[in-house]
């Protein structure tokens, strides 16, 4: 018979989402800081991260736009085939002693939040 984890790797994605539909995260979180400064546990402050503006200078975007210029139309395939419906959240960790920056994904969710108000047991937030 094969092993647990052999038949766990084997089972397919049926379609409903089981991941967690709203996150509430603290602003801040005790977690470790790699810095070779530290080494320890510490004081994080949390963030989401988040892309950066493209820059324009960039050999494929220079490529782009040179290739998209003058008559022709659209030079490249656009793609349409998205399939996921949310992203993956990435937490951006300051550590508060050493400013370091660390990056910590977790699950995917549909509504994300940072420093929201406590739900207490059985009550609603709405």
């Amino acid at each position: 018979y094969p092993s647990l984890a052999s038949r766990r790797r084997h089972t397919r994605f049926t379609g409903d989402f089981r991941g967690a539909t709203m996150v509430n995260i603290p602003k801040t979180k005790k977690t470790y800081c790699k810095n070779k400064e530290c080494k320890k546990h510490t004081l994080h402050k949390v963030t989401q991260y988040k892309k950066g503006k493209d820059s324009l200078a960039a050999q494929g975007k220079r490529r782009y736009d040179r290739k998209q210029s003058g008559y022709g139309g659209q030079t490249k395939p656009v793609f349409h085939k998205k399939a996921k419906t949310t992203k993956k959240i990435v937490l951006r960790l300051q550590c508060q002693t050493c400013k370091h920056f660390s990056q910590h994904s977790i699950k995917r969710c549909k509504h994300f939040e940072i420093g929201g108000d406590k739900k207490g047991k059985g009550t609603s937030l709405f």
